[in-house]
């Protein structure tokens, strides 16, 4: 999981607890845990890790393609 780098806010242990007892609440059903920015980025919530547009389209040529090779 990909980990922001640490700094004053992120090493804070009163964050980290915080965090803990939000992910806990988080697992109770129907509860819904809100989470500040800095929390969430310091779980990996903004990572982006999509395709970018030039991938998605190959990877589309290649579907189409083999669509085309079973007839």
């Amino acid at each position: 999981m990909h980990r922001p780098p640490t700094n004053i806010e992120t090493d804070n242990p009163e964050i980290q607890e915080v965090i803990e007892e939000k992910l806990l609440d988080a697992q109770i059903p129907g509860f819904k845990a809100q989470f500040e920015p800095l929390e969430a980025e310091m779980l990996g919530a903004f990572t982006e890790d999509a395709l970018n547009e030039k991938d998605a389209l190959e990877s589309a040529i290649d579907i189409l393609g083999a669509d085309n090779e079973k007839n």
